[in-house]
């Protein structure tokens, strides 16, 4: 079969490679034929969608993968997809599919015919096969993962959760050309180009009641082996001349050994490579040592997740971490010699004015390089979203503006724009401090890497509301090898 994989264009702030979309082509590919298509990279917005990206590629089957702000981009390509040629096979999966398989099917159905939930290396390859298989009835209750229609009845099959990664097989790197990437990655900055993610684990034992990896991935820890892990890092760095690797687990630190074990090996390999890990570590899983032997390895920026300096918001979040231990544990990375950046999550339900402020003042109070306040936003699936759902306020979320630079969600009592307000005033009053100020000026690589921090600068500070149709800058959230068919 011809297959289409799609990242869909969206309001986003980064470019980056989708290691998701590239797993589950390199399950397929020794059958069919598979391109991987970055509609953000290429910047083909879905009006553009038929004329650009199916004026060479005729595809039997078009895969999207979909995250709750791609839902309106997404639902327009299946609409120009089933105009332009009925006959196509429509598959979404990701994040969005993932955390409420049934309602978000029926939300697309009109133009959809079958979509994944979990993770879909192993069900995708199969649920191929059998469509290629023109001698047998397909039996899609077999394929682990797909949401199917039986008759009026939308049937969702359980998901398969690989305990063993290394089987899942290489990312097809040569489909999504990470080498080929501009500037403008997750963490903003670098040390050394290009850049390449790669994943040594899966799953999150946490139940941050606003985070949906445990949803997406399991809680379960599940490990590449080193030499997987190795033996892609080298090949991307000789193949493909790759010299910094984004280490995107929800919880590399997690397994602490593991993630000793690893560093080790990398630091064997003696490539001229820096690391880093923008989707952010746990600070409760780190010692001497292993900072130690990050910092031998290339690492140069420890990120962490601190969410909120109030400890009863921290406690409604279920972080199972506590201010004081924030300050200790910010303390033992800077002995080491890291440049720190932090998260921060602003407008968390029942939040007022007062701890809001808390959260600013710590991220002023500790010694950060950088930082990065982005809105609460409700993720179908999440704690936090049923408690939204339980009181009404669901009701109040701005669906087409669902981005953590943009406010779909305030706690009663603080309007939309007053938030914006007060996220906008953290950003200045955090990066225009000289000292900081100057820091990340001197960060800046090359003319245009400043061209891509300069939109993002725009719109996160600048833009008031970035709801469009078809968009032209750009953004993606982390875990990208948890979703599907995509990351």
């Amino acid at each position: 079969m011809k297959v289409l994989l799609v990242k869909p264009n969206n309001l986003s702030d980064h470019i980056q490679p989708s290691l998701g979309l590239a797993y589950l082509a390199g399950g397929i590919r020794a059958r069919h034929e598979v391109v991987i298509l970055d509609c953000i990279k290429e910047d083909i917005g879905p009006t553009q969608f038929v004329q650009r990206a199916l004026k060479d590629c005729r595809p039997d089957l078009v895969g999207i993968q979909c995250y709750t702000f791609d839902l309106g981009n997404v639902r327009k390509i299946l609409k120009a997809l089933k105009e332009w040629n009925s006959a196509i096979i429509t598959v979404v999966g990701g994040a969005h599919i993932s955390s409420d398989p049934l309602r978000a099917f029926a939300d697309l159905e009109e133009n959809l015919d079958f979509a994944f939930a979990g993770e879909a290396e192993t069900g995708f390859p199969k649920f191929i096969d059998m469509l290629d298989d023109t001698t047998r009835e397909p039996d899609y209750s077999s394929v682990p993962g797909l949401i199917w229609k039986k008759g009026q009845e939308l049937v969702a099959n359980p998901v398969n959760m690989e305990e063993e990664l290394d089987r899942l097989g290489d990312p097809a790197w040569d489909l999504i050309r990470p080498d080929l990437y501009p500037e403008s990655q997750h963490g903003a900055f670098f040390e050394k180009f290009p850049i390449a993610p790669i994943i040594t684990t899966r799953g999150c034992p946490y139940s941050c009641s606003f985070c949906s990896a445990p949803i997406l991935s399991g809680k379960k820890l599940r490990h590449h082996s080193k030499e997987y892990v190795l033996r892609n890092i080298s090949n991307l760095y000789h193949d493909f001349g790759i010299r910094e690797f984004h280490i995107v687990d929800d919880n590399f630190t997690q397994d602490i050994e593991y993630a000793k074990t690893i560093v080790r090996g990398i630091i064997s390999l003696n490539l001229d490579i820096s690391l880093a890990m923008p989707n952010g570590i746990r600070m409760d899983y780190l010692d001497d040592e292993l900072l130690e032997l990050l910092k031998e390895a290339g690492l140069y920026l420890v990120s962490i997740a601190v969410e909120s300096g109030n400890d009863e918001v921290l406690k409604k979040m279920k972080k199972g971490i506590k201010v004081h231990k924030i300050r200790r544990d910010v303390e033992l990375i800077k002995k080491h010699g890291f440049d720190i950046a932090a998260f921060f999550i602003l407008g968390f339900p029942a939040e007022t004015l007062e701890t809001i402020q808390d959260t600013i003042d710590l991220s002023l109070e500790l010694p950060l390089l950088r930082a990065n306040y982005f809105t609460y936003l409700p993720l179908p699936g999440t704690e936090s979203y049923h408690d939204l759902e339980e009181t009404g306020e669901l009701d109040n979320v701005d669906w087409d503006n669902f981005y953590m630079m943009d406010a779909a969600y305030t706690p009663p009592g603080i309007k939309r724009e007053e938030l914006l307000v007060i996220r906008k005033k953290a950003f200045l009053k955090f990066y225009l401090r000289p000292r900081i100020l100057i820091r990340n000026l001197l960060s800046i690589k090359n003319f245009r890497h400043f061209k891509f921090l300069f939109k993002r600068f725009y719109s996160w500070i600048i833009v008031k509301n970035h709801h469009s149709t078809d968009f032209v800058v750009h953004q993606e959230p982390s875990s990208p090898a948890s979703v599907s068919p995509t990351p």
